[in-house]
């Protein structure tokens, strides 16, 4: 087994996952033949020049600081995390770089939690499961010395402050738990059977401390109603994963498996299908993700974290690791979490 020392996972997955970004930037809201007229066969797909990467990466990085000013001030807990992150959200809202197409619910959400005096709980979009929850997560993933309620509390807290639907934050942390578990050296054969595992294991599991009174803005009768919703749509989902891994097809479009990634359950998916039809390919897997008819951006980013976190930070070609936007802050932030 290889260690998250050596094989620097947090930045092999940091360094995935804007690679797969950028890559993926060009291609969103193509369809496949559009994809490949453009680009030409899919796996000969360059890295465009520049390299530049879209809010996924830009909202990584600002969750990745946040939580390193909270865990610089101690132990994680929810009251010393929420500051911190929203003000990086905030940030990235205001930034003249956020010029990449984000989404409205991330929009619409930070703006709401630029109000004082306004309980995160009040911008959270309860309705929204979008691909923004998890698409950012990683490093929730790849901070060390977390307790697993730390690693879960905290990767369904930062999904909430922008997108409040239980899938949401059920598939935050599926995300996150698959990050660190293939930091770890989990062997990928085993890795949908663990997710599940662990999705049974939490189905009804209402984190409080770490959400509060969230789920009293949905219709559901209790807080446990409430999470169970999540937990059940992404274990569809990894059942249709499951399915798209007994008979591969690696040639075919893989948001026609298992969803378009639009939504949070989905993207987890899509980007887990990628990653394990080409464990040992890592750009093979990256250009897969890319080539799709769905939200290819955030499908390769995800692909890319797994990768990464799998594999480390010696798989990414140099040409390509180097020319990526934000290079300097992806691999500072790396080489913190792997010593």
């Amino acid at each position: 087994m290889t260690t998250t020392l050596t094989k620097r996972a947090a930045t092999g997955a940091l360094i995935g996952l804007a690679l797969g970004d950028a890559l993926g930037f060009p291609t969103e809201f193509n369809d496949v033949p559009s994809i490949l007229a453009k680009c030409g066969p899919w796996r000969e797909m360059r890295l465009p020049t520049p390299a530049i990467v879209t809010d996924d990466t830009q909202m990584t990085l600002a969750l990745a600081r946040g939580l390193r000013t909270a865990t610089d001030r101690g132990v994680l807990r929810p009251e010393e995390m929420v500051e911190p992150v929203r003000q990086e959200f905030i940030a990235w809202n205001r930034s003249p770089e956020n010029n990449r197409a984000p989404g409205n619910t991330c929009l619409r959400a930070c703006e709401l939690l630029e109000r004082p005096h306004l309980p995160w709980q009040e911008a959270s979009q309860i309705g929204s499961k979008g691909c923004g929850a998890n698409m950012r997560v990683a490093p929730l993933g790849l901070v060390p010395g977390l307790s697993d309620e730390q690693r879960a509390g905290a990767a369904q807290l930062q999904a909430a402050l922008t997108h409040g639907h239980p899938t949401a934050l059920a598939a935050s942390d599926l995300t996150a738990h698959a990050v660190r578990l293939l930091a770890q050296g989990t062997e990928p054969t085993g890795l949908v059977g663990l997710l599940r595992s662990y999705a049974l294991e939490n189905r009804s599991h209402y984190h409080e401390r770490w959400l509060g009174d969230l789920w009293t803005r949905s219709q559901d009768p209790t807080p446990e109603h409430f999470i169970t919703r999540g937990w059940d749509e992404c274990l569809e989902s990894l059942e249709r994963l499951q399915r798209a891994l007994r008979s591969p097809s690696p040639e075919t479009d893989p948001c026609l498996a298992t969803g378009a990634g639009w939504i949070a359950e989905e993207a987890l998916a899509t980007g887990l299908l990628c990653f394990l039809l080409f464990v040992d390919e890592p750009l093979t897997a990256l250009r897969r993700a890319a080539c799709t008819s769905g939200d290819s951006d955030s499908i390769a980013c995800l692909a890319g974290a797994f990768a990464g976190a799998h594999l480390g930070s010696e798989v990414w070609p140099r040409d390509w690791a180097d020319r990526i936007e934000y290079q300097g802050e992806l691999v500072t932030l790396g080489a913190l979490w792997d010593a």
